[in-house]
C-alpha cells in the first residue's frame, strides 16, 4: 500500500486514510484555537525574528484594535499574546452573500530564551501589524583566569 498520494488518478488511498489520533479534538493546526471559531484567525501567524539586540514578533492582526489584543509575559519567560476578533454586527435588511473574513479569539505562546529581559518588553501596533520586541540582556562571559603551572 502507498502512503505517496496519486496526483494522476491512481489509488485513492494516502496518509489521511490512516488513524489521526488527535481528529475528534476541538482544535485544528499545532496552535491553540477555540471551537467553532474560523482557523485562519484562530491560529494566527506570528513571525519571530532575532536580531542582535532583540527578539522581534510581527502578527498580522487585520481589523483588530490595540484594544483588543493582550501581550503578557507569565511564568518568567512565557509570551502569551492573545486577543479578540469581534464578529460585525448584523442588521435585520442586510443579506450575506459570503462571509470569509474570520473571527473569534486568538492566542499564540512563545518560550523565550534566557538572555532577554522580560521588564523592558514592548508592544506596538501599526497598521494592523502588532511588533513586540524583547530586549536581549548582554550575556556574561565568565572571567578566565590563568594558571601557572610549577615544576
Amino acid at each position: 500500500m502507498s502512503l505517496i498520494p496519486s496526483f494522476f488518478g491512481g489509488r485513492q488511498n494516502n496518509i489521511s486514510d490512516l488513524w489521526d489520533p488527535f481528529r475528534d479534538f476541538p482544535f485544528t493546526g499545532g496552535a491553540l484555537s477555540f471551537p467553532g471559531e474560523t482557523a485562519s484567525f484562530v491560529n494566527t501567524r506570528i513571525d519571530w525574528k532575532e536580531t542582535p539586540d532583540a527578539h522581534v514578533f510581527k502578527a498580522d492582526l487585520p481589523g483588530v484594535k490595540k484594544e483588543e489584543v493582550k501581550v503578557e509575559v507569565e511564568e518568567g519567560r512565557i509570551l502569551q499574546i492573545s486577543g479578540d476578533r469581534r464578529v460585525e454586527k448584523e442588521e435585520k435588511n442586510d443579506k450575506w452573500h459570503r462571509v470569509e473574513r474570520s473571527s473569534g479569539q486568538f492566542m499564540r505562546r512563545f518560550r523565550l530564551p534566557e538572555n532577554v529581559k522580560v521588564d523592558e518588553v514592548k508592544a506596538a501596533m501599526e497598521n494592523g501589524v502588532l511588533t513586540v520586541t524583547v530586549p536581549k540582556a548582554e550575556v556574561k562571559k565568565p572571567d578566565v583566569k590563568a594558571i601557572d603551572i610549577s615544576g
